[in-house]
Parts: structure tokens; C-alpha cells; sequence
């Protein structure tokens, strides 16, 4: 249950679908820093008074430290996992009349915050990592280091789970996901290996398939990483969620509000910084069009030039931290 005094809806309007998260409780309830926090809280400068959209709110650690740095702010929580939410509530009881959670997605984020009477927000945050929560519970299959079913999903309720996918996608299928979304040179040799294995019923059996299917030299991250990378953006449409919210997420912004995205690997930090450039372009016409005739003038100011990374020493003590890049723009007053 979440903690009193929170307003939270725990049912998904027909309109929405699911996020994604990263943040600060382990499964355990030890307590650390999330990822990138005190360059978020930088960015994206938090204002008394401001209001303020944690998109992928998951445990709630960005948007404590968001809260905590902006007195009489108020911040709306956006999670597709309820398990999330409800660890969201607890950390941000102490700020609960200034704090509305609800189950969604971000890539809806612009009709939520009107249905809720919100015309746009003075910061925005979409941390696209998984979280401490949802790596560290075997039961959810995110990880292959506890054994556990082949789940995958981030809202429990959706109907796909990774099961189908390994067992049920044909060979050719396999091979084209794993090498569009977990960009592993050797996909066509770990589908056909996973093809001859099924039925495949756990994380670890299905973790061993593909070692054996990779092969080579011991590298630095584990030979089934892409491959659970892979499965996960595919069963969760983790991309296709992030270009609906990218094809115009600015809308969400107030005049001079600011949007940081947390991104951890090139399929996500490439779309957000492709759609960063659009935004902020002054013209869409192709190449040798004069005059301009698209209409299109720029509607943000790219803030980061280069993605920040985190430090040597957040890393040291989280290296789950490594892979993340963050990038923040900032609404023009006149954009429409």
C-alpha cells in the first residue's frame, strides 16, 4: 500500500501504457543514491512553486532529491510497476501533499498531465534504467545471477512475457531482435542455439544457451547481456515508447521548463539525441530547399552539448551507473 496522504490511481486508463524505471531502494530496502541525481537536481533547477514530472518515477529517489531541493513544489509520478509505486510511496511520504503517483506511462505524458489539469510542467525526468527493484527480485526475470522464470515485464499485468518470445518467435525473428535491440554480432547463432534448446523455462537455462552460443574469450560484461537486454526492450516496447513521447514531448514542458532524459545504452541516447537536434532545429526542410517552406522554427535550446556521464567515484560505488548518459533541453518562451 502506498503511504497515506499520497494520491495514487492504481489502474491504467485505457489511454496508457507502461514505463520504465531507475531508482534508489534495493529489493532488500537498503537505501542508495540514484543514478546521476545531483546533476538532475542541477539541470533541471527546481523552483519554488515549480511543478515538476518524475516520468519513470520507479522507487522515488530523483524525485525526493527533487522535492527536497524546491519547497513548496509539487511532483507528479508517472510508473508502470505497481510494485514501484507502492516503494514510491514510502520514500516520498514525507512530502505527501505536495506528491500525485500514478500507474502509466510516459509516453503518454502530455494527455495524463491535461487530464489532470496540468498545462505543462517546469521540469521534467525520464530515467530509463531498470531498477534496483526489478533487477534484484528473481521472480521478475529481468537478471540471469539468481535463477528465475522468464518474465521480463515491467507492469506483470501486460500480456507478453519473455517466455513467449524465446519459445514461440521463429528463428529468424530471434536472430533480427537480438541483433536490432541487444546488438550482438553472433544473434543468428544464439537464436538457432536457442531454437534447438526450447522449451527453455528460466533465466539460467537461458543464460547458459547463450554463452555457449557466444562463445569466445571472457569478456567484460556477461556473453548474455545482449541477449536480456534484447528481450526485455522487446517484451516492455521500450523503444517504441520512447519515440511516442519523443515525436513531441516538448508540448509537455511550460515555457522555459526543462526535460532531462537518463539514457544507458546508444538504441535509447541516439533516439534522444536525434529528436534533441530536430527540436531544436530552426528549419526541417530536406537538404537544398530554399526558402524555407516546412514552416518548423526551433522549440528548445539543447542545454548539454555532450551527454553527462556519471563520476569515476559514483561509478565506484554504483556500477550499475557506468552506461548512463544524460541529456537536458530547455523550452523556448514563444515555442507553440
Amino acid at each position: 500500500m502506498v503511504a497515506a496522504g499520497l494520491r495514487v490511481w492504481d489502474e491504467v486508463p485505457p489511454s496508457m501504457g507502461d514505463a520504465t524505471t531507475e531508482t534508489d531502494i534495493g529489493p532488500v530496502g537498503a537505501v542508495h543514491v540514484p543514478v546521476l541525481v545531483a546533476e538532475v537536481v542541477e539541470w533541471l533547477r527546481p523552483r519554488p512553486g515549480a511543478r515538476l514530472v518524475d516520468a519513470t518515477v520507479g522507487l522515488g529517489g530523483h524525485a525526493a532529491a527533487l522535492l527536497a531541493a524546491a519547497p513548496d513544489a509539487c511532483l507528479f509520478g508517472l510508473d508502470r510497476d505497481p510494485q514501484a509505486l507502492a516503494r514510491a510511496g514510502t520514500r516520498l511520504a514525507a512530502h505527501a501533499s505536495r506528491v500525485v503517483l500514478e500507474r502509466g506511462s510516459f509516453s503518454e505524458l502530455g494527455g495524463v498531465l491535461e487530464r489532470v489539469g496540468w498545462a505543462g510542467a517546469d521540469g521534467i525526468l525520464l530515467d530509463l534504467g531498470l531498477s534496483s527493484l526489478q533487477l534484484g527480485d528473481p521472480e521478475r526475470g529481468f537478471g540471469f545471477r539468481a535463477d528465475g522464470p522468464l518474465d521480463m515485464r515491467m507492469d506483470p499485468s501486460a500480456p507478453l512475457a519473455a517466455a513467449e518470445i524465446v519459445n514461440q518467435w521463429t528463428e529468424r525473428a530471434l536472430a533480427r531482435l537480438v541483433a536490432d535491440y541487444g546488438e550482438e554480432r553472433r544473434a543468428r547463432a544464439v537464436a538457432r542455439a536457442i531454437v534447438r534448446a526450447r522449451p527453455l523455462r528460466t533465466t539460467a537455462e537461458l543464460a547458459a544457451v547463450v554463452r555457449r552460443a557466444v562463445g569466445g574469450r571472457a569478456q567484460r560484461i556477461d556473453p548474455a547481456t545482449r541477449t536480456f537486454q534484447a528481450l526485455r526492450i522487446a517484451v516492455n516496447d521500450e523503444l517504441g515508447h520512447l519515440e511516442r513521447f519523443l515525436a513531441d514531448g516538448y508540448r509537455a514542458l511550460r515555457p522555459g521548463g526543462r526535460l532531462a532524459i537518463v539514457a544507458y545504452h546508444s538504441l535509447e541516447d541516439r533516439r534522444v539525441k536525434d529528436a534533441f537536434r530536430r527540436w531544436a532545429a530552426t528549419c526541417l526542410c530536406p537538404p537544398g530547399v530554399w526558402p524555407c517552406a516546412c514552416g518548423w522554427h526551433a522549440k528548445v535550446r539543447i542545454l548539454t552539448r555532450r551527454p553527462l556521464r556519471p563520476s569515476a567515484a559514483e561509478v565506484a560505488r554504483n556500477p550499475r551507473a557506468r552506461s548512463a548518459r544524460l541529456r537536458v533541453v530547455e523550452r523556448f518562451a514563444e515555442a507553440t
